[in-house]
C-alpha cells in the first residue's frame, strides 16, 4: 500500500478550537502529512499564542475569530477561510467543553452551553461547510467524539448527553452525505495527558491510579496519539469508511477492568 493514501498535500484542513491540548496535537499531524491549517477559537490572543506555536513546529497555520456556536458568524467565517485560504477539504469539529456538575444540581443554562458547543456547534459548521464539499464532490469530516458517547460518568450528564448525540449525528451525516463521496467519522478520545488532566496525573491520585487501573495500555494517551486516526479519517485511506467512530482509549472499552489490587 502506498504512503500517498495518506498524502494530505494540496488539502485545507480547518480544525475548530485547534489552540490548545487535543485540538492542537490533531492540527500539527495534519499540517505534518501537508495540509494547510486553518484553527478558529473565539479568544484572539489564544489564536494569536497558538499561531507562534505551530510556528515553531515548522506550520504555517491561518488563524479565524468566531463562534462556532452563531450561524452567521459561522457563515462569515467560512466565507472569509474559503475567499483567503481555499475550499474547505477537512473539517475537525474539535471545539467543546465540559461542566462537572451532579445532574440534580446542574441550571438548565450550564446544560445548555454544554449542548450548544459540544453538540448544536459541529451541526453548524458541518451543514455550511458541507456545501461546498458537495458541490466539489469529495469532503472528509470528523467530529470528536468521546467515551462519554458511550459510557455515563458520574457529574458529566450534559456532556455525555451531547457526545451520545454527536455520535448519532456523525452517523445520519454519513446517511445523508455519503452519497456526494463525503466521509464523516468520528474520533473517541480515552483518557490523555494535557495540561487540564495535569494536576491530577500523579502517583496516589485515586483517579490518576483509576485510569491506570482501567486502561489495559496502563497509561495516560499521549495527544500525538491522535494524530495516526487523524490522518487516516481525512485521507484517502479512509475512502469507504463512513459513519464510524474511531476510538483512541488504550483499550477502556474492550473491557470491563479489573480488579484494583490485581496484578
Amino acid at each position: 500500500m502506498s504512503l500517498e493514501l495518506f498524502d494530505l498535500k494540496g488539502k485545507v484542513a480547518l480544525v475548530t478550537g485547534g489552540t490548545h491540548g487535543l485540538g492542537m496535537a490533531i492540527a500539527t499531524g495534519l499540517g505534518n502529512a501537508g495540509a494547510k491549517i486553518v484553527i478558529n477559537d473565539i479568544f484572539q490572543d489564544k489564536l494569536e499564542a497558538a499561531k507562534t506555536e505551530y510556528k515553531k513546529a515548522g506550520l504555517d497555520v491561518a488563524v479565524y475569530n468566531f463562534d462556532v456556536t452563531n450561524e452567521s458568524a459561522v457563515m462569515e467565517g467560512i466565507r472569509q477561510i474559503e475567499s483567503e485560504v481555499g475550499p474547505v477539504d477537512i473539517l475537525v469539529n474539535n471545539a467543546g467543553i465540559i461542566k462537572r456538575i451532579p445532574l440534580e444540581e446542574m441550571s438548565v443554562e450550564d446544560f445548555s452551553a454544554v449542548i450548544n458547543i459540544d453538540l448544536i456547534a459541529p451541526f453548524i459548521m458541518a451543514k455550511h461547510v458541507v456545501k461546498g464539499m458537495i458541490s466539489r464532490g469529495h469532503g472528509k469530516i470528523i467530529n470528536m467524539c468521546s467515551m462519554m458517547s458511550e459510557l455515563g460518568r458520574y457529574t458529566v450528564g450534559a456532556y455525555a448527553a451531547a457526545k451520545g448525540g454527536l455520535k448519532m449525528l456523525t452517523r445520519n451525516m454519513a446517511t445523508e452525505w455519503g452519497r456526494h463521496n463525503i466521509q464523516i467519522n468520528g474520533i473517541g478520545p480515552g483518557y490523555f495527558a494535557t495540561s487540564q488532566t495535569e494536576p491530577i496525573r500523579v502517583d496516589g491520585h485515586p483517579f490518576n491510579d483509576f485510569i491506570l487501573n482501567r486502561t489495559p495500555a496502563a497509561k495516560w494517551g499521549d495527544p500525538d496519539d491522535l494524530q495516526g486516526a487523524a490522518i487516516f479519517l481525512a485521507s484517502n485511506a479512509s475512502n469507504f469508511v463512513n459513519g464510524h467512530i474511531l476510538y483512541v482509549d488504550g483499550g477502556i472499552l474492550a473491557t470491563i477492568g479489573k480488579p484494583i489490587n490485581e496484578k
